[in-house]
């Protein structure tokens, strides 16, 4: 998220007892070495690796064919062609070395960061080097967010609240008046809505009526759309970004129901997410007044107890968020002790989801917001939040 600073890596790396970070691509199979050193390279078919030492100048190992799209990098290149000088060259860089940082994560723990196959990791290895995961490195020099991630962010969360009240109201007015609408109409307009308003994402929002919202990553098609009709649950998960280079995404889940009084039922479930979500936030705010570090995997387990003191823990079948940064799901720390354990600790300039779920056979309910970490501590920058299932005949 920030531009790339060896010194400050340098810095942090001395501070941690490691000789170096050895960053490493071949074919875009890890994109964390670009969004590290903020450079784009062009044609990209060959091995590369930079070495950025505790001390020193950093190290270019690139093929001859390539070599000039590193130029715009820092460091003296070391030159190769066949794999016997790439590998005689990677062992003279790193003989007096001990220890290096690589997109490695023991047993695939934080999978974001698993990104150097075991090939390469044992090739590093038979030149006595240990290899320890840069996991934290890669959550302190690229997600965290700077003022610009920030600021854009901001100017994002109120054109997303627009588009979300407009879907709802959408689908109260077509119902009210005695029209049609479907799933994939919703979602359509929605997509129309991030066109006008110079948004981008990856997948397109997820709308998702009764049983489909029970399906977490349920999205509609031509072949499952459905009708939306009175009395029917709907769940709308939206996320997109400024077409920006900075540009940071913005993440939420609302529900609705078709009706001017919605069930009791819903609400009950409903009540339990706000009420896991809302223990999350708490148990961050509480963290920072104490001055006490907070784990992802802690944050999750507060979140979860709550559903399951409630009895619903087997139906919240995911993690409680996700690290967010300018892909939506980001490489920096994931509020999870479910598929992952993510003991990374929460640091200022990061953000994440925090978004609970229960999933039952007729309906879903998941209340998703975002959460800044600055200065001064953690901050919700999706406000309001949802505080009761939106009756959608009953919306001015």
């Amino acid at each position: 998220m920030t531009p790339i600073d060896i010194e400050a890596i340098q810095h942090t790396l001395r501070e941690w007892k490691l000789d170096g970070w050895l960053l490493y691509d071949f074919h875009h199979s890890n994109p964390i070495p670009y969004e590290v050193l903020g450079f784009h390279n062009g044609i990209n078919t060959r091995r590369w690796f930079y070495w950025i030492p505790a001390e020193g100048n950093p190290i270019k190992l690139i093929h001859s064919i390539e070599a000039e799209y590193f130029d715009q990098l820092p460091g003296r290149n070391c030159i190769y062609t066949g794999w016997q000088e790439l590998y005689a060259h990677l062992e003279g860089i790193l003989s007096p070395i001990e220890t290096a940082a690589m997109e490695y994560s023991p047993k695939a723990a934080i999978p974001y960061i698993s990104r150097v196959d075991s090939g390469t990791i044992e090739l590093v290895r038979s030149f006595n080097v240990e290899v320890v995961s840069s996991a934290d490195l890669v959550q302190l020099f690229q997600s965290r967010w700077d003022d610009d991630a920030l600021r854009i962010h901001r100017e994002t969360v109120p054109i997303m609240f627009d588009l979300k009240d407009g879907a709802f109201h959408l689908i109260g007015d077509r119902i009210k008046n005695g029209e049609t609408i479907t799933e994939c109409e919703v979602q359509d307009w929605l997509v129309a809505g991030y066109k006008k308003n110079n948004l981008v994402t990856d997948d397109p929002p997820i709308v998702a009526i009764n049983d489909h919202s029970g399906q977490p990553h349920y999205s509609p098609t031509p072949k499952t759309d459905r009708e939306i009709k009175e009395g029917d649950f709907v769940l709308i998960d939206m996320w997109a970004k400024k077409n920006l280079e900075k540009a940071t995404f913005v993440d939420i889940t609302w529900t609705g129901h078709v009706s001017k009084n919605v069930p009791e039922r819903f609400n009950q479930v409903f009540n339990i997410v706000a009420n896991a979500r809302d223990t999350g936030i708490q148990e961050l705010e509480k963290r920072w007044k104490e001055n006490k570090p907070i784990a992802g995997w802690e944050v999750d387990n507060a979140v979860r107890a709550v559903i399951e003191d409630a009895g619903y823990g087997k139906f919240f079948t995911h993690r409680t968020g996700h690290s967010i940064d300018t892909s939506v799901h980001g490489n920096g720390v994931n509020i999870d002790n479910l598929e992952t354990q993510d003991r990374r600790k929460i640091i200022p300039g990061m953000a994440f989801s925090i978004e609970p779920g229960i999933y039952l056979s007729e309906f879903g309910v998941r209340s998703e917001i975002d959460v800044y970490v600055g200065e001064s501590g953690p901050e919700v920058t999706t406000i309001p939040l949802q505080t009761e299932i939106l009756p959608l005949l009953a919306l001015d």
